[in-house]
């Protein structure tokens, strides 16, 4: 059951994100669909509830229980982004919104927005780490929480493969072609 659970929030979230953005955009109801994109946090009020309910009454935790509990920290940690990088670009493809900001692609500009995108993973990694010990401690100790800690170390290996792709950046920015044209520099018009 918790499975389908975690399906049908997937789900629900991208139909609660196009309804939100139908509002906004095609009804013209800004507020009302901010509203409807504020419903979101809901669904995994509800996944992390059922998930407590059916450890409550007995149930063997296993990999389902540790994907709810992943679930939901990816949605905290990823969550928030998601919707404005999707509402960016239906603005921008449908509704003559401007073009989205492109990440840089150099430097340590580059190196500022891979520890941006690292901390929002790790902050996902931590939210799910945190939900998943909170279910150990709840399960009590013994062989039945071994599935939940298989995915804590799961969510380790989250942290250090952001942290090394953000460091590599800092280490070894990523330079500009000689004859690559940078925001600061202009072509010379001919």
């Amino acid at each position: 059951m918790i499975a389908v659970l975690v399906v049908f929030c997937e789900v629900a979230f991208w139909v609660l994100l196009a309804v939100g953005l139908a509002l906004r955009y095609v009804a013209r109801k800004p507020r009302l669909g901010a509203a409807v994109l504020l419903c979101e946090p809901l669904l995994e009020v509800v996944l992390l509830v059922v998930t407590v309910i059916d450890l409550r009454n007995g149930a063997e935790p296993d990999w389902k229980h540790g994907l709810a509990a992943v679930y939901i920290g990816f949605t905290v940690g990823l969550g928030h982004h998601t919707i404005k990088w999707v509402d960016a670009r239906v603005a921008h493809r449908w509704f003559g919104g401007p073009p989205p900001v492109k990440p840089p692609k150099y430097g340590m500009a580059r190196a500022a927005h891979e520890w941006r995108t690292a901390a929002r993973w790790i902050l996902a990694a931590v939210v799910a780490l945190g939900l998943l010990q909170a279910a150990v401690w709840y399960v009590g100790p013994g062989d039945g929480t071994a599935s939940l800690q298989g995915w804590q170390q799961k969510m380790g290996l989250v942290i250090g493969i952001n942290l090394i792709i953000a460091g590599g950046y800092t280490l070894f920015p990523k330079r500009a072609p000689k004859d690559a044209v940078t925001e600061r520099e202009p072509a010379d018009r001919l």
